[in-house]
């Protein structure tokens, strides 16, 4: 028989690697192409990712080989911020902040759905995260769907999984993840 969270998991992958797609539009993936900067640059909804990826001077490290797995909130999570967030963030002042603001989204290697769900499940209910900011991201499923949590208690559902990359794996959030 199987356990709540067992069913609330095989839904959860179901819903996740269903149709990936690439990260600028819909049509499901292939193999990849580009590296995860290419692919944010592309898409209509991660302009203010893309542009404060410019301003912390990340774009190489991104473009490289990694793999890296990206938790990429849209321009719609960042518009969640207080009013002037992240104008603030983007001044040549704050590079060091927006740096550990955006690689708290990085997790070193390739995380894709199928492999976030086994650490789930291996972790009893959540899964603790290492970002390359030296932080940790929580992973668990809620109400059918993949939750992150940040430092700060705040939460950001994945959206969309599994759009791969020749140097790692996106994963769409809802949802600025907030360093402690």
């Amino acid at each position: 028989m199987f356990s709540r969270i067992t069913m609330l998991t095989l839904a959860a992958v179901a819903g996740l690697t269903a149709a990936p797609v690439v990260a600028g539009g819909n049509k499901p993936a292939q193999a990849a192409t580009g590296n995860i900067v290419g692919a944010a640059a592309s898409s209509a909804n991660h302009k203010t990712l893309v542009a404060a990826v410019k301003a912390a001077g990340l774009v190489n490290t991104l473009a490289s080989r990694g793999p890296f797995t990206v938790f990429a909130p849209t321009d719609a999570a960042f518009a969640k911020l207080p009013a002037g967030t992240v104008d603030t963030l983007l001044q040549p002042a704050n590079r060091e902040q927006l740096k550990a603001v955006l690689t708290y989204h990085v997790v070193a290697g390739q995380v894709t759905a199928s492999k976030l769900m086994e650490m789930i499940n291996a972790g009893g209910g959540s899964a603790n995260l290492n970002t390359v900011q030296g932080g940790l991201l929580r992973a668990a499923i809620v109400d059918g769907k993949v939750i992150i949590t940040d430092a700060k208690g705040g939460t950001a559902a994945v959206t969309q999984a599994d759009l791969i990359q020749s140097n790692g794996v996106i994963h769409v959030t809802d949802a600025v993840s907030l360093p402690g």
